[in-house]
């Protein structure tokens, strides 16, 4: 890669159920090194469990930390309409001052949006609607009053307050796996986080062909020709798998049957971009490299991770 960026880290605060857990996972991340603290956009518990609200949990995150990025991965688009997300977004970065990042997606569960009366639409529609939400809400970051008439936003000469303290707008992250999504986040994202699930027809799966090397090396092409110029410009993230083991065969076969993959091979779990499985020696090589081959270096780790797993990855590799 031409242009290598430095490593940083994000925790996905998935297990975080009260405000006791909640401060003591932002407090460790921080301590810890971490980059990002991240929440998920869920109303319902399946697949990843239940989620506090993000905007109001993040904003209390803010509170209590000094350095430690707080962001949304990812806000669903069809649950806030982009003027009253817009807001939202403003004000915690202005309150956070300026540590917010703002991940969005087209919304992916169909039982969720069922289970909350929103229409479930064909996914052409929803991306269709996140790239005009897309347009709305730096539309609405900027200091002039903004008017945009879209298929499926309006806004009229709207001056929104306050305006985000980093400038033009926080860092967007949108989550991507399609090729019309891929080449959204290539023009619009400032990182693009690389999805390593299937959800198709509205249900999540692990399907192990997202995760390959072939497929993140297409994904990762694609985006480079749709940015064109800005390529460099993009920060490319992916959630990783991390299990530190000296038995990395063993576990890569574990791995692959804890996912129901069949006979999977082994060498090809060890492969994928977004799985690391070995000594932290060797791990922390693999990061290097594959920064190198794809060009990833923002990695997103699980709560339950960051003693154990995490930790002496952030503490060699992060800023790095």
């Amino acid at each position: 890669m031409a242009h290598l960026r430095p490593f940083r880290f994000g925790v996905l605060a998935e297990g975080v159920r009260s405000r006791e857990a909640l401060l003591d996972t932002a407090r460790r991340a921080e301590d810890g090194g971490f980059a990002t603290f991240l929440i998920r956009d869920h109303f319902i518990a399946e697949p990843f469990g239940h989620q506090l609200a993000p905007l109001t949990a993040l904003a209390t995150v803010a509170g209590v930390t000094r350095m430690l990025r707080i962001g949304s991965l990812v806000f669903a688009n069809d649950y806030r309409h982009p003027v009253v997300l817009a807001k939202e977004v403003a004000t915690l970065d202005v309150l956070s001052e300026g540590r917010f990042e703002l991940g969005l997606g087209a919304g992916l569960s169909r039982a969720e949006y069922e289970q909350a009366g929103i229409a479930f639409d064909p996914p052409h529609v929803r991306v269709e609607r996140l790239e005009e939400a897309l347009q709305v809400l730096k539309g609405l970051f900027s200091d002039a009053p903004f008017t945009f008439a879209g298929k499926h936003y309006s806004v009229s000469s709207l001056n929104s307050f306050p305006k985000p303290l980093q400038r033009p707008h926080p860092p967007i992250l949108v989550g991507a796996a399609g090729s019309r999504m891929l080449s959204i986040a290539a023009r619009q994202a400032n990182i693009i986080g690389l999805q390593t699930v299937s959800t198709t027809r509205g249900v999540l799966s692990h399907d192990p062909r997202l995760r390959s090397a072939r497929t993140v090396s297409e994904k990762i092409e694609q985006v480079r020709q749709a940015a064109s110029e800005r390529f460099d410009e993009i920060e490319l993230s992916t959630v990783a798998s991390v299990i530190i083991t000296d038995h990395r065969r063993e576990a890569a076969e574990q791995f692959a049957r804890d996912r129901g993959w069949g006979d999977i091979a082994a060498d090809e779990v060890l492969t994928m971009p977004s799985v690391f499985i070995g000594p932290v020696d060797h791990i922390v090589d693999e990061m290097q490299g594959r920064r190198e081959r794809y060009g990833i270096s923002y990695y997103v780790l699980f709560d339950q991770l960051m003693e154990n797993a995490a930790a002496p990855l952030v503490t060699r590799l992060a800023g790095k």
